[in-house]
This record gives structure tokens, C-alpha cells and sequence, in this order.
């Protein structure tokens, strides 16, 4: 069993976010800041709030008052317009996103801030676009759950650019401590309390009507298609296992027993049989490709394939709110991903 520790996650996702994981995005850059939108917001912020210090990996940072320009990283332009904030530059999604490079629910929440206009979009083909976003002159960088680096906050940071970035590693910020982290940085903390709190009421409502989830074991697997000898398995770790946790399914003794710090590790498809659980998700980028995939002798052992408690998604955008979890995401993730995965836990096999 090869295991892949956090240190190196940002490696693992550059070389599988193409077949399998989507973990990278790509976009257009930013001019300057007279480009960017005009700060918009529909709610007001609590000015005993500020100043404010948020712990990240990187060091405390004090925001000392309310930050009118915001650009976002990751997806927390999400959390912002769920506040009722535009940000004047976001990351764009590529993978899973719309064709304006953004998501529906982010359009959706925008659509409702008065006189927000569009933002810009962030290239992170080649790594954070620092200069770009320097020339916007924002007052915060907000990317909880980012690919930020030591090196992009340093540079942030000398331009005078207050940096929130991750409490943990690059990509395993839980949706809780983003909604929190980010919150905090534009003072509305009690109005982030509230979303959280009506998200929860989200999970509650789905287990409800979903209640085979409940103490379901899952597989949350990646495979490889020049490489059908070994099978990817995705921990507690990564938000995707972690939000179906939230939902009560558990993760079998295969993935409890990975190291701690592991979010990703692979399995010999030689052990295939021993990879028991009540379903398996994994995610396909064509037919033709799981059709190989479902076709390999070895794979054919694997309990819930064998027994069709599968589900295999072709639309990233189906599981992009849980890989990238937002208060927005999420929710859209329920209504299209879950009624497949409850559906396959009763033994209809789905690939969609």
C-alpha cells in the first residue's frame, strides 16, 4: 500500500486532477484594479468586529477594519456572496464550473447583491497570479481552502495585502472552518453562524430523506486509466469522505487504518477483493473509460462493484460542492449527487 501524505497533496493533485480528481482550475487574468468591480455588499458588518486576528499556517493576520475590496481563492468566493459580499475577483473554475467559468450557485448568490457586477477571474493555471492580483489592490485575499503557497502569502503580504489562507494544509479546509475563517475577515460572523446553522439543517433534512445513507460504508476511489493495476482511495482526510461522514456513512477498515496525515492513498487492484464496503463513487471521464474500467478482471473483484452498488459521475459539477465545499456548494451537491448514491446503495448501479 503506498501512502500520500498531506505534505505532498498539492503534487498528487497536479498529476491526477486531469483524469480523475479536478482539483485545479484555470482562467483569464486582471489588468488592474480600475478593471475590477466596484465593492458591492447587501449586508452590513459588525464594526466592533474589527480589528480581528485569524490563525492560518502561515501566521496570525489582523484585518484592522472592514475590507471593502476582496478577492477570493479556491472557492471562497462562494462563502463571500453567501454574506452578501461581492468580491471584485474570484478563482475560476474550469473544472465543474459553467462556461463562465464561474458556478451557478455563485451567479445564483451575486444575482441577489445589488449592483454587484461580475467579477474578475484568477488564472491559477501556473500558480497563484500574484502580480495580477496586486494590480487589483485589494484590501484581503481571502483562500481558506486554497493551493496557496508560502511564497504567494510572503509576496501578498510585502505588497500591504492582508492574507487569510489555510489553518491546515493546501485543500483540506472543512466547510465549516472556511464558512468561520471567512466570516471572521469581513465581519459578519453571526450572519456566517446562520448559514451554518441552516446548512446543518441541510444535512439533517437529506439523511432524513435519504436514511440508507446512515452507517452505509463507503469507497470514495479514483482509477487510473493507463493504469488499471492500482485503485486510489480517498480518506477522512479529503472533504469529499469527510462530508458523507457528515451524513452519517462511514469509512470501511481500509481507509481508517491509513495514516492520519494521509488524504489519498493507492491499493494494488491485487487486493481488490479485500476492498469491502456497501458502495463505491468514483468519478469517469467518458464511457469508454469506465466501461474499460468495469471490464477489468481485477476491478470485477471489488465487493460493491461486483454486487452493482456503484456510482460513477461523467459531471464534475454533480460532485464539485464537496470537493470543493462551499455553504453554497454543498447543497447543489445534495440535490444532483446524493439520489444517485442512495440509489446505488440499494443495489441500482449509476453512471451518469
Amino acid at each position: 500500500m503506498q501512502l500520500t501524505t498531506l505534505r505532498r497533496a498539492s503534487a498528487l493533485v497536479a498529476a491526477t486532477s486531469v483524469a480523475m480528481l479536478g482539483l485545479s482550475a484555470c482562467s483569464t487574468g486582471s489588468d488592474s484594479a480600475d478593471d475590477a468591480a466596484a465593492p458591492k455588499a447587501n449586508s452590513t458588518a459588525d464594526a466592533a468586529a474589527f480589528p480581528v486576528t485569524i490563525e492560518t499556517s502561515f501566521g496570525d493576520v489582523t484585518i484592522e477594519e472592514e475590507p471593502e475590496r476582496v478577492v477570493t481563492l479556491g472557492v471562497d468566493g462562494d462563502n463571500v456572496a453567501a454574506l452578501g459580499v461581492a468580491p471584485i475577483a474570484i478563482e475560476k473554475m474550469s473544472w465543474g464550473g459553467n462556461a463562465e467559468g464561474r458556478t451557478d450557485w455563485f451567479d445564483e448568490a451575486l444575482a441577489k447583491i445589488d449592483g454587484a457586477e461580475e467579477p474578475e477571474l484568477l488564472d491559477v493555471t501556473d500558480g497563484i497570479p500574484t502580480s495580477d492580483i496586486i494590480a487589483l489592490e485589494p484590501d484581503v485575499v481571502l483562500g481558506t481552502n486554497s493551493g496557496l503557497t508560502e511564497a504567494d502569502v510572503d509576496t501578498l503580504t510585502e505588497a500591504g495585502i492582508d492574507v487569510v489562507a489555510y489553518p491546515g494544509v493546501q485543500w483540506a479546509t472543512t466547510w465549516h472552518q472556511s464558512l468561520d475563517m471567512v466570516g471572521k475577515a469581513l465581519g459578519r460572523s453571526d450572519q456566517a453562524a446562520e448559514l451554518e446553522a441552516d446548512l446543518n439543517e441541510t444535512f439533517e433534512a437529506t439523511t432524513a430523506e435519504y436514511p440508507q445513507l446512515e452507517g452505509a460504508s463507503f469507497l470514495w476511489a479514483s482509477f487510473y486509466p493507463t493504469d488499471l493495476s492500482k485503485v486510489g482511495l480517498y480518506t477522512a482526510v479529503d472533504n469529499r469522505p469527510a462530508i458523507l461522514a457528515e451524513l452519517g456513512m462511514v469509512n470501511p477498515p481500509v481507509v481508517e487504518d491509513a495514516a492520519e496525515d494521509t488524504f489519498y492513498f493507492d491499493v494494488s487492484a491485487e487486493q481488490a477483493s479485500s476492498l469491502e464496503a456497501d458502495v463505491l463513487v468514483a468519478y469517469g471521464t467518458s464511457t469508454e473509460e469506465v466501461d474499460q474500467m468495469l471490464a477489468s478482471p481485477l476491478l470485477q473483484q471489488i465487493p460493491p462493484i461486483a454486487n452493482d452498488n456503484y456510482v460513477i459521475t461523467l459531471e464534475p459539477n454533480d460532485t464539485l460542492g464537496l470537493g470543493f465545499p462551499s455553504v453554497l456548494g454543498i447543497p447543489a451537491a445534495f440535490e444532483t449527487f446524493v439520489p444517485e448514491l442512495a440509489a446505488a446503495i440499494d443495489g441500482t448501479p449509476q453512471v451518469y
